[in-house]
């Protein structure tokens, strides 16, 4: 009767493959939203991405901007310049999302912050009556995750997670491409980032800036000691290293690994693993240092995770070292493994499909994608206005979102553990596995309090 089942449901999927794809990109496929209401915007987190989702919200033309909201003035200042260079419009400028929510009373709230303030700051947001564009991985534990879908729920809110690569065009046409069969039954997935690195040496603990509100960026979190190399803000705690450091977010496979894993879950539509296994480390970077004088980050510079799905197994791998240079194709994807042949879902260099027979023809697909940054943002904007005027759900929707992040998630807490876990997908709870529920969330620090 299983085996029944799997059978049905692979020839739904390969006869639904047009429909299904079509649906999802349909809304998409205009150049703008229709309409000329504008929208009342407002962006928390003016650092690198969040300005290149503003950059794409003020090219649609259908928001006003009305707040910009950061605690480093290094960065809300310049971002306030860009908006009135471009729009002609000066928004007002917040240190503290409340306050802004509160004065401002924005329509749609783009949420670009480090991934431990997502869930406090989109749950507030919804609850002041915006819609809200909320970047990926929706947070940092699962809990949070949950907390964020019955509040989109009870206030009937639009909620966008930025996972552009579903609105991508060529991932549109290869999940088209996987589901119609042409690759054959696919048995496994491999997920993959590989990156060069090298070893890491202690960066000096500092005052912060005065420019920097240090103890409202920690907020929720741990607060560590501030720390930054001189004139390079790459290496700043709070600048794009953040994402290495686990009191803030989940490593390469929290960061990168989202957008593999919710492709691996578009493509499926399975929604969880049953068994995650994974295992890494910092053999390259060095075991972690954090200490009143000097710190390192504490992410694993590689690792490697089995989820066993229910009709298929998907493997992850990251590495922050050694580049990709012996290996064929992009350093970044999914590669479907069928029957007939093996898919790669990429990035730069779009799709490809190896056949499996000899001489094969390979087929490919090259990518649209804009800049800067070589991204799909304008895509999902443009379904964002779409869903909030047909009151419907986002392509990305949160619950979508959720199921994705959790996945990434579920791999980093394996890890954590140093253990395999069997997950309860439909509970979202592990049976008789006490360490592994405590996971799930975190203590806030302060008066935060943890969303329900």
């Amino acid at each position: 009767m299983k085996d029944e089942s799997r059978s049905h449901r692979r020839q739904f999927l390969k006869t639904a493959a047009l429909s299904a794809v079509s649906s999802v990109a349909g809304p998409v496929i205009m150049a703008q939203a229709k309409g000329e209401r504008r929208y009342r915007t407002a962006l928390i987190g003016t650092g690198w991405w969040g300005m290149n989702i503003l950059g794409e919200a003020m090219r649609a033309g259908r928001s006003t901007i009305v707040a910009l909201c950061d605690v480093d003035q290094r960065l809300v200042n310049p971002a306030r310049d860009r908006v009135e260079k471009e729009t002609g419009s000066k928004p007002n400028i917040y240190s503290d999302f409340r306050e802004l929510l509160e004065r401002e009373k924005p329509e749609i709230v783009i949420v670009a912050t480090p991934d431990h303030w997502h869930p406090l700051i989109t749950i507030a947001a919804l609850r002041s009556g915006a819609h809200v564009y909320v970047e990926k991985p929706v947070g940092h534990t699962i809990g949070e995750g949950r907390a964020m879908v019955t509040a989109a729920r009870e206030t009937k809110g639009v909620v966008q997670v930025g996972t552009h690569r579903r609105v991508s065009p060529h991932n549109v046409s290869g999940m088209e491409f996987l589901r119609s069969g042409k690759a054959g039954r696919i048995g496994s997935v491999r997920a993959f980032v590989h990156y060069e690195g090298g070893a890491e040496k202690p960066i000096l603990n500092q005052q912060p800036p005065p420019e920097l509100d240090w103890e409202m960026w920690c907020g929720p979190a741990p607060k560590r000691y501030y720390c930054e190399n001189k004139g390079d803000w790459g290496n700043a705690i709070h600048r794009r290293s953040w994402r290495s450091y686990l009191d803030y977010a989940n490593g390469t496979l929290g960061d990168w690994g989202i957008h593999w894993m919710d492709q691996i879950l578009w493509w499926s539509e399975e929604k969880y693993p049953k068994t995650v296994t994974a295992a890494g480390g910092r053999p390259i970077k060095g075991v972690p240092v954090y200490n009143e004088k000097e710190q390192t980050t504490d992410a694993p510079d590689h690792l490697v995770a089995t989820f066993e799905f229910e009709e298929f197994t998907a493997y992850w791998e990251h590495r922050n070292f050694a580049g990709h240079t012996a290996e064929r194709g992009e350093n970044v994807g999914c590669h479907f493994y069928g029957t007939k042949g093996t898919f790669h879902m990429g990035w730069k260099d779009g799709w490809s499909f190896y056949p499996a027979q000899k001489g094969g023809k390979v087929i490919t697909q090259k990518p649209t994608l804009h800049e800067p940054d070589q991204q799909n943002i304008r895509e999902l904007w443009t379904d964002l206005i779409d869903s909030i005027e047909s009151k419907r759900r986002a392509v990305c929707d949160i619950e979508i979102g959720h199921l994705s992040t959790n996945v990434s998630l579920l791999g980093m807490l394996s890890y954590k553990l140093s253990r395999s876990v069997k997950w309860n997908g439909e509970k979202e709870s592990f049976d008789d596995d006490e360490a592994a529920n405590q996971l799930l969330r975190r203590e806030y620090r302060g008066a935060w309090e943890y969303p329900s």
